[in-house]
């Protein structure tokens, strides 16, 4: 009686907290969706370029002068050094990537100071929209991590719900030939 009980929770949790999911969980699936090709699609971020010249030690530029060329990029609308969203350095590479809070990314050559690449970034925008910052912090809090622990709840109920007739059958066949066992 108690396992019938437990069952019918589990459905009911099952059936109630898909409701409450579709909509940020959509939202959650489709960016991370975007995130999962971010290397392989240039419109959502633009590829790492690469040096012309070889990399075979430190630069011989420095991070002012560095600055200085990202600084010049209209594009960036940086006018601090403290502006700039980060700062990304390839060394493999030979290219630092300066991006701006407005999704501008600039690829600058480490060894000749020449702007590689400058394309609108928006991985990071993704990013915000998967993990619910993009709409506010207290939506990030207050509902993408609740739906979070509600996956997971529902997830656990699923595998329940899929391995508990299996597991019934398995003790239904051992109590039969248990029967049979002791009516020999």
């Amino acid at each position: 009686m108690a396992a019938m009980k437990l069952n019918k929770l589990i459905r009911d949790i099952h059936h109630w907290g898909s409701p409450i999911l579709m909509v940020p969980l959509g939202v959650i699936i489709i960016a991370g969706l975007f995130l999962m090709l971010k290397k392989d699609v240039d419109w959502i971020q633009p590829p790492t370029q690469r040096s012309a010249v070889e990399v075979t030690g430190p630069p011989d530029v420095t991070l002012a002068e560095l600055y200085a060329v990202a600084e010049g990029i209209e594009a960036l609308e940086i006018t601090a050094w403290d502006q700039f969203d980060r700062i990304d350095v390839r060394s493999d590479r030979g290219v630092v990537k300066f991006i701006a809070p407005n999704r501008w990314e600039a690829q600058i050559d480490m060894t000749t100071l020449e702007v590689l690449s400058l394309e609108y970034r928006r991985s990071d925008l993704f990013e915000q929209i998967h993990d619910g910052s993009f709409f506010a912090d207290w939506v990030k809090t207050f509902i993408f991590l609740p739906v979070g622990v509600v996956l997971l709840v529902l997830w656990l109920s699923g595998i329940w719900m899929f391995f508990e007739p299996y597991v019934k059958r398995w003790q239904r066949a051992k109590r039969r030939k248990a029967r049979e066992v002791a009516a020999e």
